[in-house]
């Protein structure tokens, strides 16, 4: 099973409002221990991830993520914490 997120920047938030620009930023250390430790989940086989970061305009890319393992079962409870 591969499950595949492409998050991309909207031009309307979740509560209505307009969207003009995304600022994106994270902790790498932070999504790196936290992909090192879903890889040891058995049944999971691979993930990926990819994050945009900096200001982001209306339909750039947010984020990718790639999650690969044995079974559904295995991959969408790992998958939902991205």
């Amino acid at each position: 099973m591969i499950l595949i997120h492409n998050g991309i920047v909207r031009a309307t938030a979740k509560d209505g409002k307009t969207v003009q620009a995304m600022r994106v930023f994270y902790d790498r250390s932070m999504l790196d221990d936290t992909v090192r430790e879903l890889k040891k989940v058995d049944g999971i086989t691979e993930i990926r991830v990819w994050i945009n970061e900096g200001t982001l305009q209306i339909g750039d890319d947010i984020m990718k993520v790639c999650v690969a393992g044995r079974f559904r079962t295995d991959v969408l409870p790992d998958f939902r914490i991205f």
